[in-house]
């Protein structure tokens, strides 16, 4: 199945700000990926930008260490969601999380995201990725 250039340019910007902004968390990126109106469904973070570009500033801060690493990637439409690995600093065994993006006019407008904490020794010998 073929994507379509608006499901080509969703998932284009959706990584690069994976790249830019969410894997550095930096703050300064935020205006040029995320939308004026932003609607954040995660409970931890309030909606709007500036909370999201202070959310990123006191992550930074306490785990300059941390890794995202993306592991797959899906467009639908304007929704782009993303599979990935964190881990906050060396030997953290980190969460296994899944975001999803809404995109609208070549911005992110909606996000919600859902995570479980990856362990080493448990009754299911699968990954989580």
């Amino acid at each position: 199945m073929s994507r379509t250039p608006e499901e080509e340019a969703n998932l284009k910007l959706v990584l690069a700000m994976f790249a830019e902004m969410l894997g550095p968390m930096d703050s300064a990126t935020v205006d040029r990926f995320i939308a004026d109106e932003y609607i954040q469904h995660n409970q931890s973070v309030r909606p709007g930008k500036q909370p999201l570009k202070d959310f990123l500033d006191m992550i930074r801060e306490r785990t300059p260490e941390a890794v995202h690493d993306v592991k797959r990637a899906f467009v639908d439409g304007d929704h782009v969601t993303v599979h990935y690995h964190v881990r906050r600093w060396p030997g953290d065994p980190g969460w296994a999380v899944i975001d999803i993006f809404r995109v609208e006019d070549g911005k992110v407008k909606e996000h919600w995201d859902v995570m479980q904490d990856v362990v080493e020794s448990g009754p299911n010998p699968n990954s989580p990725f």
